[in-house]
């Protein structure tokens, strides 16, 4: 029995008009889930970007001695230019070392005058392009001529590296259980849609309709609730982007983290479209899986 595709139309539009409620409970079913799984994806990204470019801000500091000749700075200088780790650098002059040391030390007078300007050692401020490099730069420098000492957190840098990559493994494995839970959920919400209909396949298999004949419709009735529940939580996500995108560029945060913590229009947007390709393939697959346990293939 050749396949209609106005009786598949007119058959999926009849079975959600007879199944309202259970089609109702099979779209939140898709719209949750894949909520929850775009805003796991929204957060990684965002936690991504934050994390890169915080990382990217991570200083340490040559610090040259009082009274390091130019050559010895110009060493310096040279060997920076060239370190393929180094993102970007800096030079403090002495000057300038001795106003930061004013401010730090702003509240403790006898300290802030117990040194002068020629006494403060001028030093390199350099960036490095990836985090795990700080202890790599710093080493090179340790035991160089005019150096008095290399100051680079690197309790504060391993700590860092293990925060970000525990939080990007901690994400991706959210979005794969809640990925697997949706398909779950969808997978059992159709089959109850389909069991409700038993007979009805009974019936179709006695008059000779073959499996693909009945189960087309079902196909197409799961592909139109898993798209319907997938451009649902598109919009939520969408919303729900702006407002936490807002809340937070509006706090008066003083934590970096939060600060460069930002997710795009792309990335909502890349998101949403496989959120709907989910959508589309879970509701699918599920229901044609739901119903062969319904017919002798």
């Amino acid at each position: 029995m050749a396949v209609n595709l106005e009786y598949v139309f007119r058959e999926t539009v009849s079975n959600l008009k007879r199944n309202v409620s259970m089609a109702s409970a099979a779209l939140l079913t898709v719209a949750v889930s894949l909520t929850l799984v775009g805003g796991a994806l929204l957060v990684k990204r965002g936690v991504d970007r934050a994390t890169v470019q915080w990382k990217g801000n991570v200083e340490l500091s040559i610090f040259m001695k009082a009274d390091a000749s130019a050559p010895e700075s110009e060493a310096i200088d040279r060997q920076l230019k060239q370190m393929p780790e180094v993102k970007s650098y800096r030079y403090v002059s002495k000057p300038e070392a001795f106003e930061e040391f004013k401010k730090i030390f702003a509240n403790e007078p006898d300290v802030r005058e117990s040194l002068t300007v020629e006494q403060i050692p001028p030093s390199y401020r350099v960036v490095p392009r990836e985090a795990e490099q700080t202890k790599i730069i710093g080493q090179r420098f340790e035991d160089t001529a005019g150096v008095f000492r290399v100051s680079y957190a690197k309790e504060e840098v391993d700590a860092l590296v293990s925060v970000t990559n525990f939080l990007q493994i901690m994400l991706w494995g959210i979005a794969a259980v809640l990925l697997a839970a949706a398909s779950l959920l969808i997978l059992n919400t159709i089959r109850m849609a389909i069991f409700a209909r038993r007979r009805e396949v009974a019936v179709m298999k006695l008059v000779g309709a073959t499996n693909w004949f009945i189960r087309v419709p079902f196909m197409l009735e799961g592909l139109l609730q898993g798209l319907a529940g997938a451009a649902l939580a598109f919009g939520v996500v969408w919303i729900g982007r702006d407002l936490v995108q807002d809340r937070i560029a509006g706090a008066n945060n003083d934590v970096q983290l939060f600060k460069q913590f930002l997710v795009t229009g792309a990335d909502v947007t890349g998101t949403g479209i496989l959120l709907l390709m989910v959508g589309v393939v879970v509701g699918t697959v599920g229901s044609a899986l739901a119903v062969s346990r319904f017919l002798d293939v």
